[in-house]
């Protein structure tokens, strides 16, 4: 009697111990699922038979453990990246039965903490995070990652184990940038950037001073403005020169859409775009296209970062990311428009 009773309650976490293989690649197998090799399924589906496993029980189970919901938290909403960003999200989670939750942030390390406390709240499987600028350290994920949800940190991304981070390699997409500038004959370059807490940015400083640096061009602490980067930086920027002395003939800002404001603004003050300053900007947003002149930029595979952030994760919820990766890097390109073309020529 007693084997009898022991068979009704074999679970999948039985045949995954017995066969020594994570319970998910044992759950697809028995669901006949092509991500698992078929002499895998062949064993799974005999092991089961032997072990007196009954499928249906099961599977009643497992709908309550898992939600099949992906958190996201982003800084913002309102941004032409982050969108795109979303919509490749979608399109992988969709396709393998997830939802999203989407929060903001608003740049607010408290906001955030709270977004991650809701999701946590609503039983996320994992989450995909892109940090605020005020995010100073990893505290308010110590949380998640002890109760074992999975995080994969996409754009703006922290230093943690057993996260997995997806980014492009700001610091030489800055380099290039500035490299650009002073191939067109720009000899004094002003860097804007965003919060220099984020790796994004950071990265983008420093690429922009190695490429002062290798071409023996001055810099000095009047040249980096920081600030929020959004849609009136431009009269903020160009005061903030204008009361310095600063007076540049390039500069490169770490999204477009303070290089598009900064453009209308030096338009409206009388300066020559690229004659007088040349502009560049980053992330090769649709508005770059629109801009007179049309923006040199850095293209930002924003729907490529979504769909791989959302795939690795759901590939880490179901046991098939089977080698340990720490950090994804996509490639960018350096985009060349009118806004910079200072010698008139692609150098």
């Amino acid at each position: 009697m007693t084997g009898m009773k022991k068979k009704a309650e074999v679970t999948i976490y039985d045949i995954s111990r017995a066969l020594s293989i994570s319970a998910s690649t044992v759950s697809r197998g028995l669901n006949n699922s092509p991500q698992v090799r078929k002499d895998l399924r062949k064993k799974i589906m005999q092991t089961a038979q032997e072990m007196g496993y009954q499928h249906n029980k099961f599977a009643a189970n497992l709908r309550q453990k898992r939600t099949r919901t992906l958190g996201v938290v982003i800084p913002r909403i309102d941004s032409h990246f982050m969108s795109t960003v979303i919509s490749g999200m979608e399109k992988v989670a969709n396709n393998s039965g997830y939802q999203l939750l989407i929060s903001q942030s608003e740049e607010s390390a408290v906001l955030e903490e709270a977004n991650i406390q809701a999701l946590f709240n609503s039983r996320v499987d994992g989450m995909l995070v892109s940090l605020s600028y005020e995010t100073k350290n990893s505290d308010s994920f110590k949380n998640i990652l002890r109760k074992d949800i999975p995080i994969v940190f996409f754009d703006r991304v922290l230093e943690c184990n057993n996260c997995v981070s997806v980014i492009i390699d700001n610091y030489r997409a800055g380099y290039e940038a500035t490299k650009h500038l002073i191939d067109q004959g720009c000899k004094k370059i002003v860097h804007v950037a965003g919060s220099l807490n984020r790796n994004v940015y950071s990265d983008r400083y420093r690429g922009y001073r190695q490429a002062l640096t290798d071409n023996s061009l001055p810099f000095d602490d009047r040249m980096l403005i920081v600030t929020d980067l959004g849609d009136s930086s431009g009269v903020i920027i160009l005061n903030q020169l204008l009361n310095n002395g600063t007076t540049p003939d390039g500069i490169f800002t770490a999204n477009d859409t303070s290089a598009v404001s900064l453009i209308c603004e030096l338009k409206r003050k009388g300066y020559r775009v690229p004659e007088d300053i040349a502009v560049a900007g980053f992330n090769d947003d649709p508005v770059s296209r629109i801009v007179e002149p049309n923006l040199t930029t850095v293209h930002y595979p924003g729907r490529a970062m979504g769909e791989v952030a959302a795939s690795t994760m759901i590939r880490i919820l179901e046991g098939t990311q089977y080698e340990k990766v720490n950090s994804i890097t996509l490639t960018h390109e350096l985009i060349i428009r009118q806004s910079s073309l200072k010698s008139g020529k692609v150098l």
